[in-house]
């Protein structure tokens, strides 16, 4: 299974060339030449989902926006039509009330943070699998490494699939040795992919101090799941991004007994 983790950004007036609509064309040249299997978008703004939804008829995308009313930015996960099937898709709010529609933890950002959670059955096999698509908050500390915990405990305690493999993938804003991406270590059966990929994080190429490149975006496995190769997008064209992250791709396949 070809898997990847692709931060979308929505459009600033800052980004000139690089705002979404100049970006389309080498976005749906790169997914026709790579042909994924599943994608995690972030910051799909709901003009980006209809463009997804109309670019790629392959492709089922589901998710919804993060706000009270279920408009706004959404965690889109995006699977081939013909070779996965869903069995189950639910959103919930990283916050104390999950089931209540643009909830936050206090103390974290204006911005509400969702979790998309689609379970997958790959048709020629048969295995089901669970797929976690988040975007964690950009200012507090404590409210991401809430969320990661909020996330893996979902996965733990859901009567829904219990015990199937899951990716766990998107954008963390937590570089990998702050505190709450090492919170994860305390979970056995853990693995993340992409440790080692570098910079993610780039800015359209801009090297801004206050905004320096980095890695925050990741793919994590549960038990059952094993990964061959981790690698990055990085077409651009004549300044033009894919977005202002690196879409990371990875390798994934179910580990045999």
């Amino acid at each position: 299974m070809k898997f990847v983790t692709f931060n979308l950004r929505v459009d600033r007036p800052q980004d000139g060339e690089n705002n979404f609509v100049y970006r389309q064309p080498l976005i749906v040249r790169t997914i026709g030449r790579e042909k994924p299997d599943v994608v995690c978008f972030q910051e799909v703004e709901p003009h980006m989902s209809a463009w997804l939804k109309r670019s790629f008829p392959d492709y089922y995308a589901v998710g919804c926006g993060r706000s009270e009313k279920l408009d706004g930015e959404q965690m889109t996960v995006m699977f081939r039509k013909d070779d996965y099937q869903l069995l189950e898709m639910r959103t919930f709010w990283l916050s104390e009330t999950p089931l209540v529609p643009g909830s936050r933890y206090p103390g974290q950002s204006s911005c509400p943070r969702c979790c998309t959670d689609a379970v997958l059955m790959e048709e020629a096999s048969g295995q089901v699998f669970r797929v976690l698509n988040t975007h964690l908050d950009h200012r507090g500390k404590e409210a991401r490494e809430r969320g990661l915990v909020q996330i893996l405990r979902h996965v733990e305690e859901t009567e829904s699939f219990p015990g199937v493999p899951f990716i766990l993938a998107g954008d963390f804003n937590a570089e990998p040795d702050s505190e709450e991406m090492q919170g994860l270590e305390k979970h056995p059966g853990l693995t993340d992919v992409t440790r080692s990929v570098g910079i993610t994080f780039h800015n359209y190429g801009r090297n801004i101090p206050a905004d320096p490149p980095c890695q925050i975006d990741y793919i994590v496995l549960g038990s059952g799941l094993c990964c061959s190769s981790v690698c990055k997008w990085t077409d651009q064209e004549n300044g033009v991004y894919l977005s202002d992250h690196y879409p990371v791709c990875a390798e994934i396949s179910f580990c045999r007994a």
